[in-house]
């Protein structure tokens, strides 16, 4: 128990729940600096293992878990191409919730029905979310990821850009290896230390993972993705996730429509949003699940959405509005529903991670604050985007495009 209090003491207390702010200069480090060989990173985890022990962790379990790793260059690579944020919605959305993926999950929840009926018994949360989320971090478990997790922690932590949080995790990943539930062989999965059929993070892991077969071991790396399902269900309950409450749906917008109260900042009753001519996409009037707020993913061009609460429960599994959108839209496929009926608009294209970071500086310089220049475009750089079209008169609809790049000074 000390163990686990020391990990959420050191998780909170770095605020690393949407990651830590990355300066220019940080960013500009971490890309230009000379590849780490193994010696450098077995220097880090020298004082790392100080650290670990002092917090608990026995030499044996520091033995087994830390001996023989090596510095992963190409973790670093993929740490600074993630696809939520490198791919425009559509483009994303496009594999996501591809037919593909909604045939597999339509076979997978066919296969695991009996579990998947248990575990939203258990926790109150719908089945085709739980395996949406699955399809989605494991393609239904036939792609776990194969990177060991200790090295791709390691590698992280030492490599800098979020230091605190990733050697967080790796603390987080030696407590899961002391209490019995896997071995550091077993303990594989994405590159970024996410692991298992759902792709957990240790962190979440230690708060939320469950033995819902009974065997003694949480274990959501292994073939049968019981415990790995009802760890999913588990972490979304635990967020405030409302059994019978969409994510959210399509909409459409009156002529003359303020985008300014498009915003998850803004929320507001469904009445209201009636009142001021917001529509079910199929023209109809909108059903009534509590405040919510507009969100266009695309900009005024493409498909526009009222998001309530378990949009922002299904964030807390991961911060990308695309990602949050695609798990949202394929649980909806899974259980019948219609497509995006809206179109994007095609002919842009993302911003490359320099653009994005070029943007938030001449926004700031312009006196369009952005509150930090990190490369993502949160509700802070939306807001800034706004606010500089408005200046230029053009359609506040906050899509940080090449085109207000271009236009800034």
């Amino acid at each position: 128990m000390r163990i686990f209090s020391f990990i959420l003491a050191w998780v909170l207390g770095v605020g690393v729940a949407n990651g830590t702010p990355i300066t220019p200069e940080a960013v500009a480090v971490s890309q230009t600096k000379p590849a780490a060989d193994t010696q450098e990173l077995q220097n880090w985890l020298a004082a790392f293992r100080a650290r670990a022990a002092e917090a608990g962790i026995t030499g044996e379990v520091l033995d087994a878990a830390l001996t023989g790793l090596e510095y992963d260059a190409d973790v670093i690579r993929r740490d600074r191409n993630q696809a939520e944020f490198t791919k425009t919605i559509w483009d994303y959305l496009e594999t996501a919730t591809s037919d593909l993926r909604v045939k597999n999950g339509r076979v997978a929840l066919e296969k695991h029905r009996a579990v998947l009926d248990r575990i939203e018994a258990r926790y109150g949360v719908e089945k085709e979310v739980v395996a949406a989320i699955w399809g989605l971090e494991s393609a239904y478990g036939t792609f776990r990821g194969s990177s060991p997790t200790l090295q791709s922690l390691a590698t992280l932590a030492y490599d800098g850009r979020r230091a605190a949080f990733f050697e967080a995790e790796l603390l987080a990943a030696l407590i899961i290896l002391q209490a019995g539930d896997t071995t550091p062989a077993q303990m594989q999965g994405s590159w970024a230390g996410a692991m298992g059929h759902t792709q957990f993070m240790p962190s979440s892991f230690l708060s939320y993972a469950v033995d819902f077969d009974g065997d003694g071991k949480r274990d959501v790396w292994g073939d049968d993705p019981t415990d790995a399902l009802a760890s999913a269900a588990a972490y979304l309950a635990g967020y405030g996730w409302t059994k019978g409450a969409p994510w959210g749906l399509e909409i459409t917008l009156p002529q003359g429509f303020d985008y300014d109260l498009t915003s998850e900042r803004v929320k507001k009753p469904v009445a209201e949003w009636q009142a001021l001519g917001v529509r079910h996409v199929d023209g109809g009037d909108l059903p009534d699940h509590g405040a919510g707020s507009v969100l266009l993913p695309g900009g005024a061009r493409g498909a526009a959405f009222l998001i309530f609460s378990n949009f922002a429960v299904i964030e807390r599994y991961n911060t990308a509005d695309a990602y949050v959108i695609a798990v949202g839209h394929l649980a909806d496929l899974l259980k019948g529903g219609a497509r995006i009926k809206a179109d994007w608009p095609q002919d842009l294209r993302a911003l490359t991670l320099d653009e994005r970071l070029s943007l938030q500086r001449r926004l700031t310089q312009a006196g369009f604050d952005t509150f930090g220049v990190d490369g993502k475009m949160g509700p802070n750089t939306i807001a800034a985007v706004k606010a500089f079209q408005k200046s230029k008169g053009i359609v506040p609809d906050g899509y940080p495009s090449l085109d207000i790049l271009q236009k800034l000074p």
